[in-house]
């Protein structure tokens, strides 16, 4: 390639990584991007993809986005005039292009981090597509994935975004050792539990909950909850950097749910998403 065509490449580069860094991202973060407490585990690093209303920090290594986070208000739309896709679809920029069939036969199927529900109300049908990216996928058991995890979507996109006005969710997978990766693919890490942390930054309030995998789906939600300073041990992120420290340390060490009036909406049934109950069958093979 001649200079000068490799120079303009460099130069379009250098211009999209300048928008996306200082321009695209910062609103779409609250108080920082998540960043790794330890720089050299490999276990932790991500890339950064954008989308319509959320952010992601996948990690090829780990077949997993690590952290999903977005920005919920009062609805803007209808519901029920979105049209949801068929099921996941493969995401482009992941490296291994995972895929719906990698998880065929593995006892897992693939479970939303940004919730498509609230997700496309608020960001309209190009986050509702978004939202059924593969990126945007993570193994869960049917009990935590149709049941517990529908019902925590519907207590921020129903209760928390109505009460506080604005509220940020950071959600994503928790991994303990030993290692386990799906039986019908070694491309996809299976977690052994799913943390949401719920800011409320008028409020100054935080609200932690780390879900084990083996949930039935019908318990309690406030026997969940946790502090911000627990996740970020099991996870090895720093949530919320850029926060004053001392705040910080106050907002972060908090785990009481009544804060929340958790315990009066811990048993709330879920309600019916438009995401569809069928999942499409892979578009590409392993």
């Amino acid at each position: 390639m001649p200079f000068t065509a490799w120079f303009a490449l460099s130069l379009l580069i250098g211009v999209w990584y300048a928008f996306e860094t200082r321009i695209a991202r910062p609103p779409m973060f609250w108080m920082g991007e998540p960043k790794p407490v330890d720089r050299m585990n490999p276990f932790t690093w991500t890339r950064t993809l954008r989308n319509q209303g959320f952010m992601l920090g996948y990690s090829d290594l780990r077949g997993n986005s690590l952290w999903a986070i977005y920005a919920l208000t009062t609805p803007q739309q209808d519901a029920t005039s979105l049209k949801p896709p068929e099921g996941f679809t493969a995401d482009w920029r992941s490296l291994y292009r995972v895929a719906p069939v990698h998880f065929s036969g593995s006892g897992y199927e693939p479970g939303h981090l940004a919730p498509s529900h609230a997700i496309g109300i608020v960001y309209g049908q190009e986050g509702l597509l978004d939202a059924f990216r593969m990126a945007n996928a993570t193994p869960q058991k049917a009990g935590l994935k149709d049941k517990l995890w529908v019902r925590l979507d519907a207590l921020e996109a129903d209760s928390f975004a109505k009460q506080f006005g604005k509220i940020w969710v950071t959600s994503g997978p928790v991994f303990d050792p030993p290692l386990e990766r799906l039986h019908s693919s070694w491309r996809v890490e299976v977690p052994d539990a799913f943390y949401t942390i719920i800011v409320a930054p008028d409020a100054k309030k935080m609200l932690a909950l780390v879900i084990p995998q083996t949930v039935r789906g019908d318990e309690p939600l406030d026997h969940y909850v946790t502090s911000v300073d627990a996740i970020e041990k099991r996870t090895g992120f720093d949530f919320f950097h850029e926060l004053d420290d001392a705040e910080e340390d106050r907002m972060e060490a908090s785990n009481d749910p009544d804060a929340w009036h958790l315990r009066e909406l811990a048993r709330q049934p879920r309600r019916t998403s438009i995401k569809t109950d069928k999942r499409s069958e892979a578009k590409e093979s392993p």
